[in-house]
């Protein structure tokens, strides 16, 4: 059961309904549930839903949200009374999906020094990054990134001290706790250990992104040719 919501305003435009402040996947999970339901009955005058680890942000039109009182104060009104309407249910399921990954090499310059820093072998570092079961808890940062939770704290990295100023799309990187996928050109600081042909974001797609919260991640480790033969099927 989701805990008592708190609501916040986020600029002019939005607003934040914040659901406790604790990491769990069972609780993100929950929330992308809520969201897709919000989204099946739309409040007027909302524009976008986005699911985080513990949140939902709602973006808004204000002029079409307005009422006799402000265009933020209408719409906690009419979130809160919706949430007192819903019982528990049972989330939806997410999508398995599975990511093939050509490791290490010039696809992931950082693998070698954080197989050392980790103690352990590149090969070991590839076993225990492609063996786990990912839990998509929210897109963010661009386009498409999703924060993946369940990375094996053998793995657990900071970040470098300085972001590179490029990070190619595809790139498959350890940032803390985290593991993610780069899905467009972009400047990024967590450790990059390889790179996937799939195109994780897509703008003219529906849905545009490839991966959504509550979806559920496989690494697949692939050879260099297999990543070429598939980066040329995709082009």
């Amino acid at each position: 059961m989701l805990p008592a919501p708190r609501f916040f305003p986020m600029g002019d435009q939005a607003l934040i309904v914040e659901f406790g402040d604790r990491v769990d996947p069972a609780l993100s999970a929950e929330i992308a549930g809520v969201a897709q339901r919000l989204r099946e009955s739309l409040p007027i005058g909302v524009l976008d839903i986005v699911p985080a680890y513990s949140t939902l942000a709602l973006h808004y039109d204000a002029a079409a949200v307005g009422t006799g009182a402000g265009p933020y104060e209408a719409l906690v009104e009419t979130i809160e009374s919706w949430l007192k309407t819903q019982t528990a249910a049972t989330p939806p399921a997410g999508r398995l999906i599975e990511i093939p990954v050509c490791y290490g090499g010039a696809f992931g310059e950082d693998l070698e020094a954080l197989a050392e820093s980790c103690n352990l072998s590149v090969e070991a570092v590839i076993a225990i990054h492609s063996g786990a079961a990912y839990h998509v808890h929210m897109l963010g940062f661009v386009p498409g990134f999703a924060y993946l939770g369940g990375l094996d704290a053998r793995l657990a990295t900071p970040r470098r001290d300085t972001p590179r100023p490029h990070v190619p799309a595809g790139s498959v990187a350890i940032g803390g706790t985290q593991t993610g996928v780069y899905p467009l050109d972009t400047p990024g600081g967590w450790r990059i250990i390889g790179r996937t042909p799939l195109q994780l974001f897509k703008p003219d797609a529906v849905p545009p992104s490839l991966l959504n919260a509550g979806d559920t991640v496989r690494f697949v480790p692939i050879s260099v040719q297999e990543f070429e033969a598939r980066s040329r099927a995709a082009a």
